[in-house]
Parts: C-alpha cells; sequence; structure tokens
C-alpha cells in the first residue's frame, strides 16, 4: 500500500532480459538517492513510477536494488523497460502519514499526455485517460500519475476516453519526473480505490433491482 506522495527520484540504470523472447520480463537496475535504501530490506515493495515492485537484491552501500518485472507489467505500464529516470515510494508504514491517498500500487492503464505547459507559477497537465478508466474520473477526485498522487481539477468526456485536467505546483514538478513529460508521452495511470468500490456498489444495485 502507497500514498502517490514520492519519496525520491532514481534511475532506472540497466535493463536486463530475464529470457531469450518477449515471453521473458526484465531485470532492472535501479540507482537511488543518497541514505534512500538504508531502511529496505530484501522482500520490501517499492513502487516504480506508480507499480508495487519487489526488491529482488540490494546494494545499499552502492545506493542499488533490482526488481524482477514480468512481460504482463511491462505491457501494462509505461517507462519501466528502458533506462531513466523514476518516481520511487517506498510502501506506506502503520504510522506514517497518509499525506496523498491510499494507493494500491496497481497500474489499472495508460493514459497520454495532451497537454503539458507553465501557466504562471504552475503547469497546466492535461491527460486522455482511456474508456475503460473514464468513469472513475471526477472532479475534484484523486488520481495516481506515474506514482503522483494528484487531484482532477476538470474532466472532459471525449469520442475515446476523458480528458483529465490537472495543476501541477512547482515543488511537484521538481521533485518528481513529471517534469519531463511531453505531450504524447504514456503515463501510468491508477484509478482512485473509493472510486472503484463506489463502481462495484452501483453495478450490485442495478443488477439486484432488475
Amino acid at each position: 500500500m502507497f500514498t502517490g506522495i514520492i519519496t525520491g527520484v532514481g534511475r532506472i540504470a540497466a535493463v536486463h532480459d530475464l529470457g531469450s523472447s518477449s515471453s521473458y520480463g526484465k531485470r532492472l537496475v535501479i540507482e537511488t538517492p543518497t541514505a534512500y535504501l538504508d531502511d529496505v530490506g530484501l522482500g520490501d515493495s517499492i513502487a516504480l513510477n506508480g507499480a508495487c515492485m519487489t526488491v529482488t537484491t540490494l546494494d545499499a552501500p552502492g545506493l542499488r536494488f533490482t526488481v524482477d518485472v514480468s512481460a504482463e507489467s511491462l505491457a501494462r505500464t509505461a517507462g519501466l523497460a528502458d533506462t531513466g529516470r523514476v518516481n520511487l515510494e517506498k510502501a506506506l508504514r502503520a504510522h506514517d502519514r497518509l499525506g496523498g491517498h491510499i494507493v494500491s500500487g496497481h497500474v489499472d492503464g495508460l493514459g497520454h499526455v495532451q497537454r503539458f505547459e507553465q501557466v504562471g507559477e504552475s503547469w497546466a497537465l492535461d491527460i486522455l485517460a482511456p474508456t475503460e478508466l473514464a468513469r472513475y474520473m471526477a472532479y475534484k477526485g484523486s488520481v495516481t500519475v506515474q506514482g503522483v498522487s494528484l487531484t482532477v481539477n476538470a474532466v472532459e468526456d471525449v469520442a475515446d476516453g476523458c480528458i483529465i485536467r490537472i495543476n501541477l505546483i512547482p515543488h511537484t514538478v521538481e521533485n518528481t519526473t513529471l517534469g519531463d513529460l511531453r505531450q504524447g508521452s504514456p503515463v501510468n495511470l491508477e484509478i482512485d480505490t473509493i472510486a472503484r468500490y463506489v463502481e462495484r456498489m452501483l453495478r450490485l444495485g442495478k443488477d439486484n433491482n432488475a
């Protein structure tokens, strides 16, 4: 379980194939900020761009750890198949502050950036969410983008899903990888857990009243 509050920006330093065909996954070598791994152990969960992964090897003095990513996960996420910067978040502990919202670390689908530009002191981020996720997006609701907990400022329904409009403060742009986004960039999306359960209850209610 996570909160969507990024605790560090790391880097995928190397990507190694786990097999000789596309049905195999990849092993990622992650470089971290100084002291980031001091309280991490083998088997711990760390979210990479919002996708929950298990630490398979650990080199805390060398500021490195590895994770194994399945072919299925690679096909359903963005930013994990190549070297580059990644948002990091350690799993939530029982006594931690819940600064963002409840995040499972399971990517629900890919969105695509439609607009990313500075407006005043902040940044306007518009993302096209696919049709299967559109019903979960709501004004002032929560959404996780690349592992970052964000608030939806507006929702516009379109033929192939919906466009969610988000405002990013400078701190978020400077301390996550969201500042690397460009028009057309794919992004990992996770819907709000509460929205998921509300949709399920409403659907059951309709079926029972039919």
